[in-house]
């Protein structure tokens, strides 16, 4: 049997990896308005798009770093609520 050493054991509570790879996203394109959620009811979209915009999630830190708004969308008559975004920042 073998044996892997650390530094350490990762940390109990880690960053919700599928919106740190989206933030990374964000930020690779700054300004760029992208469509990155899709939520089942125009209140959970606009619900998201305010923890974005507040950042609820550690991810989105600092606050008003990102955009984030809600939009319903009709595509074929079938009706999507969306959540876009976009890294704007923070002023130095």
């Amino acid at each position: 049997m073998s044996v892997k050493f650390l530094a350490g054991p990762p940390p109990a509570r880690q960053t919700n990896t599928r919106h740190a790879l989206l933030v990374a996203q964000l930020r690779a394109h700054p300004n760029q308005w992208a469509e990155i959620q899709e939520k089942a009811t125009g209140a959970r979209a606009a619900a998201a798009a305010q923890a974005i915009r507040s950042a609820q999630l550690a991810s989105y830190a600092p606050a008003g770093s990102f955009q984030a708004i809600a939009r319903t969308v009709v595509e074929n008559d079938v009706a999507r609520h969306v959540v876009y975004a976009r890294y704007v920042g923070t002023e130095a």
